[in-house]
């Protein structure tokens, strides 16, 4: 079930006096769940932040892929047209290596950030075990996490969101902005009640 109303900021209060906080945005495609990421990560400096998110490859104005991007500036290519690879998504080829090796060298798993950011938890991603077992263990570690997920999904997806223990906010253009200022003030309390 999807909350959006303001029993669910109470929900999230209510996570944040337990010192845990998971908070999945999903919402329709072109809502701006990756610009909600980006927005968040920037609301909440000077805090650090660890994770990525992804970004459209356009050439002459087409979509030809999806870009990774870490919060620290590093990139990947997530798929493309032109990947050949029998994981796709649509008429993307997914570089599931490539995207492993990305999530090596982030080590989500052993960071030491405030909180973790991760756009998305995708069909595509989800083509990665390693990407499935960092997701669980990161919602099993009780580490502050905001992630985006897709609206609709079998399989991981749907197990995800079915999770007790997870926040479900939909991103909607008409709260696109409030929802980013009022998860970064529940991410700032929690780090002040942990210090």
């Amino acid at each position: 079930m999807i909350r959006t109303d303001q029993s669910s900021i109470g929900r999230i209060q209510n996570k944040m006096a337990r010192q845990k906080l998971t908070i999945l945005v999903t919402g329709l495609p072109g809502t701006g769940k990756t610009t909600f990421i980006i927005n968040l990560a920037n609301e909440l400096k000077p805090l650090s932040a660890a994770g990525f998110y992804t970004t459209e490859i356009r050439e002459a104005g087409v979509r030809k892929g999806f870009d990774l991007v870490s919060l620290d500036g590093r990139k990947s290519i997530l798929s493309h047209v032109d990947i050949k690879s029998d994981y796709r998504v649509g008429r993307y080829g997914v570089d599931v290596r490539g995207f492993e090796a990305f999530l090596d060298s982030l080590d989500l798993t052993h960071s030491d950030a405030d909180i973790l950011l991760i756009d998305e938890i995708g069909k595509m991603e989800c083509h990665s075990k390693m990407f499935r077992e960092l997701i669980t263990s990161l919602l099993d570690s009780g580490k502050p996490l905001v992630a985006t997920i897709s609206l609709r999904g079998e399989g991981p997806i749907s197990q995800i969101k079915r999770r007790p223990d997870v926040q479900i906010l939909e991103l909607t253009a008409a709260n696109r902005e409030s929802l980013v200022l009022e998860v970064a003030n529940s991410v700032r309390n929690l780090t002040k009640k942990r210090l």
